[in-house]
C-alpha cells in the first residue's frame, strides 16, 4: 500500500473523494467536517454545524455540493463555493448512518438508525419516499449507478435490495402526480408503492454494517458484525450468496469493489485493511495500524486512489505503484504495460508492443534498464518484503509482430536491482546489499565490495550510484573504489542528460544537480512532492512536482521579475526567484507563474520574444 496523504483528527465516520479536483470531505465524530486537498496535504476548509458525530457524507457529482447526515437527526446540503448551509431536512427521528447524491436525479438517499431510509429532493427540499421493512438500525443505503435499485444494509442481519423504478416514473415523468397527493410514504391512491423490496439477502449471523453495488456487475458486497466479507450475485427474479471471505477477526466496518480490477476492500475494527481477489476469494494483501480501529472506505470514482477513516484520522492511499517501468534511448521510449514491453518513436508516435513479457510475478515491474549494443533489457520487480525481488533479462527480438509479439524466454534471478555497466555485463544488488557482476547469461563473473548501500543506479560504462540512508556514492566498478559523494537523503530517481554530462538527483522535495564527477552545482527543495523529471537537448532540466512544472537552467541568464498584469501567453513561463548560485556556474529556478487575463495589448508577449534558453 501506497500511502498518499494521511491526516490526524478526531476519528473520521464519513469520507467522499471528489469525481474532478483533488479534494476529499471527511466526516468527524465531532461533528466537524472538513474539505481536505490530498494532493497539495493542505485543509481547505472546514463546516462545524452538525451537534454531534457526521456520519454520513457524499459530494455532488456535478454541482458544488454536497450532503452531510449526523446524529443530530440533521441532514444539511452544503455548497462549498458559497461556504455555508444552504439547507437543513428534517424528518429523520434517529441517528443519520449514510447519506448519498443520485447520480443523475436530484435525490439524496439516507439511512438512519429510526429503521427507515427515505429519498429526497433536495431541488423541492421535500422527502419523496420512505422504504421501511427493516426491523433495526439501517447502517447503510446506496443508488445502484445505473439502474433503479437502491441496497440497504441493517443490524437486522439483512440486506435488501428495493426497486425505485416507480417512484423515478411518476416523480420525473411529464404530468407526475404530486408527492402531497400520494402522500410521504410513497403509495398512491390506488395502493401502488413507489419503492418496493425486491431481493432480501439472509446470511450473515450478526448485524450488517455496510453493502455497495458493483459498479458494472451484477453483484453485492457486505460486511458485518460477524467477521465475514459476502459476494451475493443477482438477477431479475433472485438474488443468492456467491461466496463469503473470511480473514478479519473482528467486526467489519466497510466493504467496496474495486472500481477497475477483481477485488474487494475491507476493512475493520479489528485494525487492519484487507485486499481480497474475487476470483480466488483469497486474501492478497493486510495493511494494519497499531492503535486505531477503522470505520469507513471510499473508493475514487475514477483515480486507483482510495480512502480508509480510522479513530486517529484519516489516509489516502493507492494499492500498487501505477508509474511504468520506462527507459529511453535516442528517439525511442521503451515501457511496460499490460505485460508488454511496448516502443514509443518519439519523431513518428508510432507505439507498438515489441513482447510479450513473462508472467508469474504478482507485482508490477518496478524499473528497467536498456542495452542498445546488445538490445536487451533488465526489468525490475519489487516484492512487498524486499528479500523476495527479482528481475528478468530478456533480449529484445530484432523482428515483431506488433499485433502478436513474441514471448521469448528471459532469464529471470532474484536481485533488488539490476543495472548495465558495460555491453554484456550488468551489476546486480542482491538481497544481502552485495554487488555481484554478470554477463549476458546470467552467470555471475565477479563479486564486488562496496559500501553498504540501499539501491544502484546507472552512471555510465563502468560506473555506478550508490544509495545509501544519507546520500548517493558515485562508484567505479573496474577500480573497486569510490570516487564522489554527495549528501541527499532517500533520492527516489536519477537522471542523466544525454551525454552524462550532468545528472540530476531526485529525492521526495528536493533536487541536486551534479556534474559527472559528482559535484554538486545547484540544490532545489521544495514544498511539495517531487515527481519526475527529464533533461531537453539544450541543457535544461525540466521537472514536476504534485501542481507545477517547473525547469532549472544552466545558462546563468539572470532573470527579472514578471510585470504584474501578464497576458495568458506570456504569463504561462516565468522565472520567479533564483534558487542559488554554484561556483562553477550560475543556476536558476524556475516555475509556472499563475496566469493572469488582461485586456491590455501591450502586456501581451510572444514566446518568440523571450530570451533562447527560456523558451
Amino acid at each position: 500500500m501506497l500511502t498518499k496523504f494521511e491526516t490526524k483528527s478526531a476519528r473520521v465516520k464519513g469520507l467522499s473523494f471528489h469525481p474532478k479536483r483533488p479534494w476529499i470531505l471527511a466526516s468527524l465524530h465531532n461533528g466537524v467536517i472538513q474539505l481536505w486537498d490530498y494532493r497539495m496535504c493542505t485543509l481547505i476548509d472546514k463546516f462545524d454545524e452538525h451537534d454531534g458525530p457526521v456520519r454520513g457524507i457524499d459530494f455532488h457529482k456535478q454541482q458544488p455540493l454536497f450532503v452531510s447526515g449526523g446524529d443530530d437527526y440533521k441532514i444539511k446540503v452544503w455548497n462549498y463555493k458559497l461556504r455555508r448551509c444552504l439547507f437543513t431536512l428534517l424528518g429523520h427521528l434517529d441517528y443519520i448512518r449514510t447519506t448519498f447524491f443520485h447520480h443523475e436525479y436530484p435525490w439524496i438517499l439516507s439511512a438512519s438508525d429510526d429503521q427507515t431510509i427515505r429519498i429526497w429532493n433536495w431541488q423541492s427540499r421535500t422527502c419523496v419516499c420512505v422504504l421501511t421493512g427493516h426491523n433495526h438500525y439501517v447502517m447503510c443505503a446506496q443508488f445502484h449507478p445505473s439502474e433503479d435499485l437502491v441496497v440497504s444494509a441493517s443490524l437486522d442481519q439483512t440486506v435488501r435490495v428495493w426497486d425505485i423504478s416507480g417512484l423515478r416514473k411518476k416523480n420525473l415523468s411529464p404530468g407526475a402526480v404530486e408527492t402531497e397527493v400520494r402522500g410521504i410514504s410513497g403509495v398512491d391512491l390506488f395502493g401502488a408503492s413507489d419503492a418496493v423490496v425486491k431481493h432480501v439477502l439472509e446470511g450473515h449471523d450478526r448485524g450488517v454494517n455496510w453493502a455497495a453495488f458493483h459498479p458494472s456487475m451484477p453483484l453485492i458486497v457486505s460486511g458485518a458484525d460477524d467477521r465475514q466479507v459476502k459476494i451475493w450475485r443477482m438477477n431479475e427474479s433472485k438474488a443468492w450468496e456467491l461466496d463469503t471471505c473470511r480473514g478479519h477477526y473482528n467486526n467489519v466496518s466497510c466493504a467496496v469493489f474495486h472500481p477497475r480490477q477483481e477485488l474487494i476492500l475491507s476493512n475493520s475494527e479489528d485494525k487492519s485493511i484487507r485486499v481480497w481477489d474475487m476470483s480466488k476469494r483469497t486474501g492478497v494483501q493486510t495493511f494494519r495500524r497499531d492503535h486505531d480501529r477503522f470505520w469507513v472506505l471510499g473508493a475514487h470514482p475514477n483515480l486507483n486512489l482510495f480512502a480508509a477513516g480510522h479513530d486517529s484520522g484519516m489516509l489516502v492511499f493507492k494499492l500498487e505503484r501505477e508509474r511504468p517501468a520506462y527507459a529511453v534511448y535516442g528517439n525511442m521510449l521503451y515501457y511496460v504495460k499490460d505485460r508488454f514491453l511496448r516502443q514509443l518513436d518519439f519523431n513518428s508516435s508510432k507505439d507498438t508492443a515489441v513482447m510479450q513479457l513473462r508472467s508469474g510475478s504478482k507485482f508490477p515491474v518496478f524499473s528497467m534498464s536498456y542495452n542498445p549494443a546488445e538490445n536487451a533489457v533488465l526489468l525490475c520487480t519489487r516484492a512487498t518484503n524486499l528479500e523476495n525481488s527479482t528481475y528478468d533479462l530478456y533480449s529484445i527480438p530484432k523482428e515483431c509482430d506488433s499485433q502478436n509479439p513474441d514471448a521469448p524466454e528471459g532469464k529471470r534471478s532474484s536481485g533488488l536491482t539490476a543495472v548495465w555497466v558495460a555491453r554484456n555485463r550488468f551489476a546486480v544488488l542482491d538481497r544481502m546489499h552485495s554487488l555481484l557482476i554478470k554477463n549476458l547469461k546470467n552467470e555471475i563473473v565477479k563479486k564486488v565490495q562496496v559500501p553498504s548501500c540501499e539501491e544502484i543506479f546507472y552512471a555510465g560504462t563502468g560506473s555506478l550510484l550508490l544509495r545509501d540512508a544519507d546520500g548517493v556514492t558515485l562508484f567505479d566498478v573496474q577500480q573497486k573504489r569510490s570516487l564522489a559523494t554527495v549528501k541527499i537523503a532517500k533520492v527516489k530517481y536519477v537522471v542523466w542528460s544525454a551525454d552524462t554530462s550532468h545528472v540530476a538527483l531526485l529525492a521526495k522535495h528536493a533536487i541536486m544537480i551534479c556534474n559527472r564527477k559528482l559535484e554538486s552545482l545547484c540544490n532545489i527543495h521544495e514544498n511539495i512532492r517531487v515527481k519526475s523529471g527529464a533533461w531537453d537537448e539544450s541543457g535544461v532540466f525540466i521537472y514536476t512536482t504534485s501542481n507545477h512544472i517547473k525547469y532549472a537552467l544552466t545558462s546563468g541568464w539572470r532573470w527579472r521579475q514578471p510585470r504584474p498584469s501578464m497576458s495568458a501567453a506570456a504569463g504561462s513561463v516565468w522565472a520567479r526567484r533564483p534558487c542559488c548560485r554554484a561556483t562553477t556556474r550560475s543556476w536558476r529556478c524556475a516555475t509556472r507563474g499563475p496566469r493572469t487575463l488582461t485586456s491590455s495589448p501591450s502586456s501581451t508577449s510572444s514566446p518568440a520574444t523571450w530570451p533562447s534558453c527560456a523558451r
